[in-house]
């Protein structure tokens, strides 16, 4: 509560649950069913008796207030949002709370966040941030959204509302687009994201509903016995099972460490793993799985089928790296990588680097395992030409060991995390406008060209008129200017603006506009993110009909799971709608 109390504010929380956790037993347009037993196999799995509840992310929406904005907000209308925001202002002792909402420093806006799939008690969630229609606030850069406490809200038959449990807090800078001017786009300019902004309070569940012709206690404790021979945990110092029977419908289910960064891709393997069967049935479906992993057409299926199996499909799926077809060699290593199989690391590594459609797929289960091989691929992966794949080794290794020494940084005021990476590869920056504020330099000698002039924020004033000597400055109203002269090297720079108040949104404006003015020599990025959904042209059959029979997958279109935590952002399109672009040269 401390930037309340310093602030004199607080945002009425009013959040709106648009939308449930729900089941669906059909996967994405174009397929069959996960989990559902192949052509020619008799083993029941999860996915015959029942289907997925919680994979769909929750939008949640709230009332917020935006502070020191330097001029540019406004005293909101008479509305019920402002009335409840009074309300809660005075319920809270705030002195003169009128007067602070009636402000030009500060802003009533519209806070939304989503939370995905999974999600646990004490992770983070971006949040959008945007002034309400007719507002007069004209622009929110330079602004702090105050603390924000979101809450589940139902609407009642006669149009009233109930608040419900409360789901999570959030507050932090927004970040504007720096390139927006208020003047030309004063849409946008009242529009910014709080990266990492929010923090769950409590966790999502997850689990399986029983269909309805299998709804027992004995069905549901099937579910729960077969799930927990697959997978378990530690808790406490004590091996637990993920899956509990809660009644006759439903089973609740915990996420396992190794899927935390895809969900998606858990629920697709728990789907596919076998209900019961006795040791000649597996041999018996084993060699099916082999026959179907090894035709391209159902290898992404069988290799779901054959993680689901665990160590006894490790064998089956080497035998599918060692395949000529590009498609069967990655769909092999991913299963063996979410089973912590060295061998996977390898291909997985060579899929990164040289098929956009399988980039992302590649980088989140090199990410997920816990073995030096695949420590050694991501690192190697910092050095090469691509944007996006550079960068997505980083947040791979981040998401493996964010205290590794290759790639640990620090981390500044409100969160804004600084890395700098030493890297054989062509200079090059990049900024995040998604999960965290992440500033990650790729070269650590880089250096500003002079004479330059530019804003970091509404405040501070970059300037560099000599060879080798740049000023950082700022201008506040009431306060003495300060100032720090320093050296064109782009550390020196960074450390400046912070070290005068400046925030991460100050510091990518900066860096944006050197960018823009030719200011910055590097290659400069913004979210290079690999995607899902691209095109993938598969290898032309070399023989005849495929071997064994399966449900298919899409044709030509790549999209096994998406990964909505390690990536976010363009990792979460829905591959249904469409193939994503290839990645900008």
């Amino acid at each position: 509560m401390t930037r309340w109390s310093r602030s004199l504010a607080m945002a009425f929380s009013v959040s709106i649950l648009l939308g449930c956790s729900a089941w669906n037993p059909m996967t994405q347009r174009g397929q069959s069913p996960d989990g559902m037993p192949e052509k020619g196999s008799k083993t029941p799995l999860v996915g015959d008796l029942a289907v997925p509840f919680g994979e769909f992310p929750v939008t949640i929406e709230t009332f917020g207030l935006v502070s020191g904005l330097p001029g540019t907000g406004s005293d909101p209308a008479p509305s019920a949002p402002r009335a409840a925001l009074l309300q809660e202002m005075r319920a809270r002792g705030v002195a003169h709370a009128s007067l602070v909402l009636a402000s030009k420093d500060t802003a009533l806006v519209l806070v939304r966040g989503v939370l995905r799939p999974g999600i646990q008690e004490g992770d983070r969630f971006d949040l959008e941030v945007r002034v309400p229609g007719q507002s007069e606030t004209t622009n929110l850069r330079g602004g702090w959204l105050l603390e924000a406490r979101l809450k589940e809200l139902a609407v009642l038959g006669d149009g009233g509302l109930h608040e419900g449990r409360e789901w999570g807090i959030g507050e932090g800078p927004v970040l504007v687009d720096p390139s927006v001017d208020a003047k030309n786009n004063p849409v946008l300019a009242v529009r910014g994201r709080v990266l990492g902004g929010g923090r769950a309070i409590r966790s999502r569940g997850l689990g399986f509903v029983l269909k309805p012709k299998h709804q027992n206690v004995f069905n549901a404790s099937r579910v729960a016995n077969a799930v927990n021979r697959r997978f378990h945990r530690m808790v406490g110092g004590i091996q637990q099972g993920v899956a509990k029977a809660i009644n006759d419908q439903y089973v609740e289910l915990a996420v396992h460490p190794r899927y935390k960064d895809n969900v998606p891709r858990y629920m697709q393997v728990v789907r596919s793993i076998a209900i019961q069967e006795t040791s000649a049935q597996r041999i018996e479906r084993l060699a099916l799985l082999e026959k179907q992993l090894l035709d391209p057409i159902s290898s992404a299926r069988a290799a779901r089928q054959l993680e689901a199996v665990g160590r006894l499909g490790v064998d089956v799926l080497k035998k599918g790296i060692t395949s000529d077809d590009r498609e069967v060699r990655f769909h092999s290593a991913e299963a063996l990588a979410y089973l912590d199989q060295t061998d996977a690391a390898k291909p997985l590594g060579n899929a990164a680097r040289n098929e956009p459609a399988f980039r992302v797929f590649a980088l989140g289960a090199l990410g997920a395992m816990d073995d030096f091989a695949a420590y050694e691929e991501l690192c190697s992966l910092l050095d090469v030409s691509s944007a996006e794949t550079r960068y997505g080794a980083f947040r791979a290794l981040w998401t493996m060991n964010p205290k590794d020494g290759r790639i640990r940084g620090e981390t500044f005021k409100d969160g804004f995390a600084y890395h700098v990476i030493d890297t054989q590869g062509p200079p090059m920056i990049h900024v995040s406008r998604s999960r965290r504020p992440e500033l990650v330099v790729f070269g650590r000698d880089q250096r500003l060209a002079t004479p330059l002039l530019l804003e970091a924020g509404p405040r501070i004033r970059v300037t560099g008129t000599q060879p080798d000597e740049i000023a950082v400055s700022r201008f506040v109203v009431g306060e003495p200017d300060q100032k720090r002269i320093v050296s064109t090297k782009l550390d020196d720079v960074v450390r400046a603006i912070v070290d005068l108040g400046g925030s991460y949104p100050d510091v990518v404006q900066a860096l944006q506009e050197a960018k823009a003015k030719g200011s910055l020599p590097g290659r400069f990025e913004v979210d290079a993110l690999p995607e899902a959904g691209r095109l993938f042209e598969r290898d032309e059959p070399a023989g005849d009909e495929p071997v064994a029979e399966a449900p298919v997958e899409k044709p030509g279109l790549f999209s096994p799971s998406r990964l909505k935590s390690l990536f976010g952002g363009k990792a979460d399109a829905d591959p249904a709608e469409g193939a994503a672009p290839a990645e900008p040269e």
